[in-house]
């Protein structure tokens, strides 16, 4: 049972209804732990599918190149106004289609074609759109990669200083997309003054960590924040780049007309009203909650012999090593699948292994977290992962079908935001 609920999808389109039932039912019976997802709000949902969809809004507030946008002006300076105030910024664009899109309008605000850039590596858990050789980011510009220590899994700011003052790059990226440990702000933006470059925070996957208070935030120290809205902000598929007052024009250059033409209004609102969810009292004790059970897990992981990239965990995010375990990521993420248990596999720091069949697995909280799940459960979570991935290195396939019941058994009793069974 949908809500909202969808009798015009039903009755106009079974087909598609039905897929979407029966996505509504795996997001319910599984323990979700893929680092990027979460659920979102009914109210959120409701924004998404509303008919703002119909509008088409090319420019910013006050200035647009349409007619008709009595309405939607106020729904994008609201969204504005609710990002600076949440994330304590001076500006914020909200038009950004997607994550990549927003980090790709920070090299056009700040970068000529074949400027230096320097990034975590994406091996070491940086992201493709910070100079990787296979995005356009690593083609159109020249890359500069730190990397993670071998010994400890973190990044040795030390010789981030010493790679920086020595290759001079224009733009500098912290963040990224599977790192473990708390960003230290701070320490990056003082290597970006003292070589002179734009330091710019990819806070999309702690950024409702973030606006809850729950990791330390970059504003005051990076040049420009981009982000997703989904993830631990628990908004829709979109995202935004916040910036100091000086950066603002080209930010919203870049942008538009830079990259991209009408914003999806839909999504705006829905953002909108994701930003003012997360600025209620309760959303900092979710992410209070979101760290606790990451660190539970992480625990109970590691008395189970678990390999542990940095040992453990400041925020949401596990990284897993099965190389002590026998099993590679990729075959252990679809037992775990089979089993009940969705994450996905990944590489770790100095993988042997190739990007499609890596040594690891990546693994978050926020969504279990948002069904109510806390600490008291997470052994259970890693007793099932343990069985599993047994299981999966000594090719028994029987262990899959009774953890999923276990699962479905334990779910049942933890509501899911848009969503229910039938009575």
């Amino acid at each position: 049972m949908h809500e909202p609920a969808v009798p015009h999808l039903q009755a106009g389109d079974p087909e598609i209804a039905g897929l979407v039932e029966a996505e509504a039912r795996r997001q319910f019976e599984k323990i979700r732990l893929i680092a990027s997802e979460n659920y979102v709000s009914p109210a959120v949902l409701e924004a998404t599918g509303s008919v703002l969809t119909n509008k088409y809004s090319e420019g910013y507030a006050g200035r647009r190149y349409y007619e008709g946008q009595q309405n939607i002006d106020p729904v994008e300076r609201l969204a504005a106004e609710r990002a600076r105030a949440l994330f304590g910024v001076e500006h914020a664009n909200v038009q950004p289609y997607s994550g990549s899109p927003a980090n790709l309008a920070v090299y056009m605000a700040f970068l000529e074609p074949g400027d230096r850039v320097m990034g975590l590596s994406l091996p070491m858990g940086g992201h493709l759109t910070h100079g990787w050789s296979v995005s356009a980011t690593g083609k159109w510009f020249s890359p500069v990669r730190y990397e993670v220590r071998a010994d400890t899994g973190r990044v040795d700011m030390d010789e981030v200083r010493d790679l920086a003052l020595k290759e001079r790059p224009k733009l500098i990226w912290c963040g990224g997309t599977a790192i473990p440990r708390t960003i230290d702000f701070p320490a990056f933006a003082e290597i970006a003054r003292e070589t002179g470059a734009v330091l710019a925070a990819d806070i999309a996957h702690i950024a409702g960590l973030v606006a809850g208070g729950a990791h330390p935030s970059p504003a005051g120290h990076a040049d420009v924040i981009s982000t997703t809205t989904h993830k631990t902000l628990r908004g829709p598929r979109g995202a935004m780049i916040m910036s100091t007052a000086e950066h603002a024009a080209a930010v919203d250059k870049a942008v538009f007309p830079g990259l991209q033409g009408g914003p999806h209004n839909h999504t705006t609102a829905a953002i909108a009203v994701s930003l003012r969810e997360a600025a209620l009292p309760g959303f900092a004790g979710y992410v209070r909650q979101i760290v606790a059970n990451a660190r539970a897990l992480a625990a109970a992981l590691l008395e189970r012999g678990y390999d542990l990239i940095s040992g453990g965990t400041d925020n949401h995010l596990i990284l897993i090593d099965l190389t002590n375990k026998g099993v590679a990521g990729k075959p252990a993420a679809q037992a775990l699948d089979r089993a009940g248990v969705e994450l996905n596999h990944n590489a770790v720091p100095f993988d042997p292994r190739k990007p499609f069949d890596p040594s690891g697995l990546r693994l978050g909280t926020a969504a279990i977290t948002t069904r109510g799940l806390t600490e008291e459960r997470m052994p259970q979570i890693a007793a099932w992962i343990d069985e599993v991935v047994q299981a999966a290195a000594s090719g028994d396939g029987t262990v899959e079908e009774r953890v999923a019941g276990e699962i479905r058994e334990l779910l049942a009793s933890y509501p899911m935001p848009g969503w229910a069974p039938a009575p």
